[in-house]
């Protein structure tokens, strides 16, 4: 596969000569960089790589042409090279146009001109667009290879915890793909093998879990200290500003994630309302950098191990780990977040990861392309999958149980879903039944007024409804509210909870002192990613009180 293109589009031949030059002394080595000095040039270009399949990572315009402005020529590649991100050069004077031009078409960045110098001004802008862009496009670039079946479930699970990990891989489907066959027949596999995973110097990984996947490519799946200040559980949004703040304050900090960073957060495509990024970012590029930061200051990431309980041991609490193994801390933070509740509906469960899916990551829209798609919520996360879905499907179908889209999504969203030509938002409606033969084939919907039901072809459902705490393995230490949430602060008192100290519970902390909630987990939470971040910064200032008097 050709290298992806970064393509440069200047009038002025010096300025694009200079802006080419600055690219490839970046990036060359890994992207192919080309210049076009006209939007007609360009498109031509454009048509050229679209024609050959040659990805295109990044599309570079000035504003100011004389036959199309920037905004006008990266509203028209959409149509040629779609996957591509687009970074608009602009004067001060045009910064309104280029703010309306996010939403208009999908502008991924304006930078002012000049870009001077490049290190500090031009490349850490086209970092992030072209690592956003990878994350999106594993298969680009990967020594990985998984062979599988498109409606194992087992297949799907692995898929996305590489995927949500940013560890690239080339996929096959052993029934569709000749390498797919050729690789399956090589590593003389078995159905019961699919998934293999094909590792460089390595023996075929066959069905592995996704702590053995974890452990062949290097990740980090084992606790290297016997004992830390503070122990995060779950490293969604509030996890990881816990751990930021606790490793850059000097504690000696360890995040244990069960699947990938990020947490449900992670999976949204868009998050566009987060305080500081106007084009919005993705939760897999939020979660990205905030691990980034705190492995900078030294906190400490373990990945594919799910926790199975809490001991108090005196003043340590221990984090105990399935497949045995502990985790020994001074003090824990409790980030575990929520689950999407599941779909009660005749043949789900039996469909669930062979059509059914609960979420949904970014990258998973591309497989969908040309197909049905339906999807179940009335909350952000369910637009923002919808307009994502909507780039590849031919037609999405929005199931909401309530009357009106407005109540519980934001006003931004119901209108970029009421605008786009491949949506249709059916209120009052859910799933009454799916079916098919090894896969998802039909779905059984029914308006919840009139009791009337529809069968309908469809071969992928996602679901985003309600959240589920992950707080069981917990114990009776911890009180929760009937639902599972965590009590913290003043509930936990009011609730009658068990509290052995004469000062009062700090206001994250739970029933069990040196123990603290933050995040979707926690009792009476907004719900939001700045609020988990908010409290998950917070907890580290309330752990620092407990540790000074323990």
């Amino acid at each position: 596969m050709a290298r992806p293109t970064i393509l440069t589009v200047d009038d002025d031949p010096q300025v694009s000569a200079a802006l080419t030059r600055d690219l490839k002394r970046k990036y060359g080595a890994e992207y192919r960089v080309l210049a076009a000095t006209s939007a007609k040039d360009a498109l031509a270009l454009l048509e050229k790589l679209a024609l050959r399949t040659d990805p295109v990572a990044l599309i570079v315009s000035d504003q100011k042409m004389p036959e199309k402005t920037g905004i006008e020529l990266l509203g028209e590649s959409g149509e040629l090279a779609p996957e591509a991100k687009r970074l608009l050069l602009t004067a001060y004077a045009d910064t309104d146009v280029a703010i309306s031009a996010i939403n208009d078409i999908g502008l991924d960045y304006y930078l002012l001109k000049p870009w001077d110098p490049p290190d500090e001004r031009l490349f850490p802008v086209v970092d992030d667009l072209l690592g956003d862009w990878g994350r999106a496009h594993p298969d680009v670039s990967s020594d990985v290879q998984v062979v599988g079946d498109r409606w194992s479930d087992r297949t799907h699970e692995l898929k996305t915890f590489l995927a949500r990990n940013h560890v690239p891989y080339r996929w096959y489907d052993v029934e569709r793909d000749d390498e797919g066959g050729r690789l399956f027949q090589l590593a003389g596999g078995v159905r019961t093998d699919l998934p293999l995973v094909l590792v460089p110097d390595r023996e075929p990984l066959r069905s592995p879990t996704l702590r053995e996947s974890a452990e062949a490519l290097g990740l980090h799946v084992e606790a290297e200290h016997p004992l830390y200040d503070v122990c995060i559980v779950g490293g969604g949004p509030a996890g990881l500003a816990a751990g930021v703040y606790a490793a850059s304050e000097g504690l000696n900090t360890v995040i244990v994630e069960r699947e990938a960073p990020g947490g449900q957060a992670g999976q949204s495509s868009a998050i566009e309302n987060y305080l500081g990024f106007p084009k919005g970012l993705s939760g897999s590029d939020l979660a990205q950098r905030a691990l980034a930061q705190a492995s900078r200051f030294g906190a400490e990431l373990v990945l594919a191990r799910e926790v199975v309980g809490l001991e108090q041991r005196g003043t340590v609490r221990a984090v105990l780990l399935e497949g045995g193994g502990e985790v020994e801390a001074r003090s824990v933070v409790v980030s575990t977040g929520v689950s999407y509740r599941r779909l009660e509906a005749e043949g789900v469960d039996r469909l669930t990861g062979k059509g059914v899916y609960y979420g949904a990551t970014a990258a998973e829209a591309a497989q969908t392309a040309g197909d049905m798609v339906y999807l179940v919520g009335g909350a952000n996360s369910a637009g923002q999958a919808a307009l994502n879905f909507a780039k590849h499907a031919k037609q999405v179908t929005l199931l909401v149980r309530g009357s009106d889209l407005l109540a519980t999504m934001s006003t931004y969203l119901v209108d970029r879903i009421t605008a786009s030509p491949n949506i249709t938002v059916r209120c009052g409606t859910e799933i009454g039944a799916a079916d098919g033969d090894g896969h998802l084939e039909r779905l059984t919907l029914v308006e919840r007024v009139t009791g009337q039901r529809e069968e309908t072809d469809a071969s992928w459902l996602f679901v985003f409804i309600g959240a589920s705490p992950r707080t069981d393995w917990l114990g009776a230490s911890v009180a929760r509210d009937p639902h599972g949430f965590v009590l913290t602060g003043p509930d936990v008192t009011t609730a009658g909870a068990p509290w052995g100290l004469a000062r009062a519970p700090y206001a994250l902390e739970t029933s069990l002192p040196g123990v603290f909630a933050a995040g979707d987990v926690r009792l009476e939470s907004m719900k939001r990613v700045a609020s988990a971040v908010g409290e998950g910064a917070m907890s580290i200032y309330l752990i620092h009180r407990y540790l000074a008097t323990v």
